[in-house]
């Protein structure tokens, strides 16, 4: 289905791959442009290993166990106690989303599911208050799920984990191009983080219903 999230814990969700933003331990947080070629070159070359990691809600922690070697001292998040208590496709822990935006989200994410038969799941966050691992089980995470936790802690707030089955329909290109159009800093500072949530679940329902193909999901819209 760029980064988020030392987890303890170990966690497989089966043939997924996290599309995140790459931050290495001597770039004091500063990443290349989500735009750039070093950027798509390592969103190509990042391995499913990473989902592991991705969940628990911070971006510098999901590298620090995969080669990276770059933890601050964050650890791992598991509170269930952060889930609702009825299921629902979105969590907003953060309050970034009124009322009415989580209805409208909420409708367009039945309708993907119902069109596609795949599964998109909002988590807004700022680590380290969010619910993390908690959300494998109380959203059933699979191959046909994509997560999409927004999370501004580290910049970018459109953070995506992806299922193999998704991988197989999506060109991982579009992920990391819907990040940057929508998630840099300096959109969702101007337009609001809901704003970066909403037209992010508007432009992966119109990836998702367009006929696979080799020229699907080529624009951001």
């Amino acid at each position: 289905m760029a980064s988020l999230l030392q987890l303890s814990p170990s966690l497989t969700f089966g043939r997924h791959r996290l599309i995140t933003r790459p931050i290495k331990a001597s770039s004091n947080l500063c990443p290349p442009n989500p735009n750039s070629l070093q950027f798509a070159k390592w969103v190509s070359e990042f391995g499913f290993k990473s989902l592991k990691f991705a969940l628990s809600g911070t971006l510098a922690v999901s590298l620090s166990l995969t080669g990276v070697g770059f933890a601050e001292g964050k650890v791992g998040v598991n509170k269930p106690e952060l889930l609702p208590k009825e299921f629902s496709p979105i969590i907003d822990v953060a309050g970034f989303l009124s009322d009415g935006q989580e209805k409208r989200i909420a409708q367009e994410i039945a309708s993907i599911e119902k069109d596609t038969g795949f599964k998109l799941r909002v988590l807004a966050q700022n680590y380290p208050d969010t619910p993390g691992l908690a959300i494998k089980d109380f959203w059933q995470v699979d191959d046909r799920t994509i997560v999409f936790v927004a999370d501004p802690t580290f910049g970018n707030i459109l953070n995506f984990n992806v299922g193999a089955s998704v991988d197989l329909d999506i060109p991982r290109s579009f992920w990391s191009r819907l990040a940057g159009q929508y998630g840099n800093m300096f959109y969702w500072k101007e337009k609001g983080e809901d704003a970066s949530i909403e037209a992010a679940v508007i432009a992966i329902s119109k990836c998702l219903k367009e006929p696979v193909g080799p020229n699907n999901c080529s624009e951001v819209k």
